[in-house]
């Protein structure tokens, strides 16, 4: 059976980009994207073929990504579909059986649309306005087309069923937790995310500035073409000494950092599920996480500590886990391990091959 998985692009390392990656090695599929900037960077043996470069502005990025998909027909070349992303299931009209692996329906339509709308200045916000309504209505009609529905957390669960009325399956993203190691407790907190406005991550830097005897790593890019670029310029401005950021790395370098570090802070706006407090946890390390979205599903009293999304309740998380970081080790390897690739390899597979089973029996 050959199995071709579309996903959005390719501009920038982050969750989604490892995700799909996974899951194309563990059905050995080809990956349809647009952009392909990112792919040299990151550790991939997979075939990726590319429709064609987006244009690097918003919302003419995205349009133009949906434009891609929508007019593609690879129809006779694969067996099955997957989608990823918020764009690539406008392919799902003319490719069947498919399924879409839903990391979140597009928070700038639906639970981040008044945040989005208040980021705007006067001249841009009508524009936001017109097409976040058009595109919601394209978007709902889009999803229509898919056969199946997975979530990959039980917060992006609600929010399929809250925005398109549709129940789906859960299987929580994986990790190769044998890639990750634990070193040592080392001199410095850690930071995983795209440089964008929803992972609010001006909330750690002030935290950190607040405790000059810790230290800070921040590490993540964006794409070109979204919205994060004036963001990721603020947020370097006016750095405390003992904050530092360093942009994208190789994965050697990051798996080098896990090891090394203290533990691990994240700040992000509800998040759909997130990788990185897994990926900290696999390398022994504690979360200091927002209480909100994905980390409620990860974080645990024994894996760290969820606070309040404040620079305060963030500072004294902070300080009370440094007290002693090594207490946590054995049970976020024990947490890290329920989210192994070996378990998603299991649970996608079954349930690729049932999806295929219904649609033979739908035709016979």
């Amino acid at each position: 059976m050959k199995t071709a998985i579309f996903h959005d692009y390719f501009g920038a390392i982050g969750g989604g980009e490892k995700v799909v990656v996974t899951l194309a090695e563990v059905l050995g599929a080809d990956i349809i994207t647009t952009d392909v900037d990112a792919v040299e960077k990151m550790d991939m043996s997979v075939p990726v073929i590319s429709l064609g470069k987006t244009i690097k502005f918003p919302p003419l990025k995205q349009i133009s990504a949906t434009r891609s998909f929508s007019s593609c027909d690879l129809s006779d070349d694969y067996d099955f579909f997957i989608f990823t992303g918020n764009w690539s299931h406008y392919a799902a009209h003319c490719h069947h059986p498919n399924l879409w692996y839903c990391y979140t329906p597009v928070r700038a339509f639906y639970d981040l649309y008044d945040t989005f709308l208040r980021r705007q200045d006067p001249v841009t916000r009508q524009a936001f306005r017109l097409w976040a309504g058009v595109h919601r209505r394209l978007d709902q009609r889009s999803v229509r087309q898919v056969d199946r529905i997975v979530a990959i957390s039980e917060t992006t669960r609600q929010r399929i069923r809250a925005y398109h009325q549709r129940e789906s399956d859960l299987i929580y993203p994986p990790v190769d937790t044998a890639k990750f190691s634990c070193r040592e407790y080392g001199d410095f907190w850690l930071s995983v995310n795209r440089l964008y406005p929803e992972k609010r991550i001006e909330l750690q830097i002030e935290a950190f500035r607040r405790m000059p005897e810790e230290r800070l790593i921040i590490v993540g890019g964006y794409a070109a073409g979204d919205h994060a670029a004036t963001y990721a310029g603020r947020i370097q401005d006016n750095l405390p000494p003992n904050v530092e950021v360093r942009g994208e790395v190789p994965e050697a370098d990051l798996l080098d950092l896990y090891s090394r570090c203290r533990g691990l802070v994240c700040t992000a706006m509800d998040e759909d599920f997130g990788l990185t407090p897994v990926e900290a946890m696999a390398s022994g390390k504690p979360v200091v996480a927002v209480d909100e979205g994905g980390f409620r599903e990860t974080v645990t009293p024994e894996t760290g500590v969820l606070v309040e999304a404040d620079v305060a309740n963030i500072r004294d998380a902070v300080l009370a886990v440094s007290k002693d970081p090594e207490e946590y080790r054995e049970a976020c390897l024990a947490r890290a391990a329920l989210f192994d690739i070996s378990r998603f390899s299991t649970s996608i597979r079954e349930l690729v091959a049932e999806s295929l089973m219904q649609t033979e029996d739908k035709s016979t």
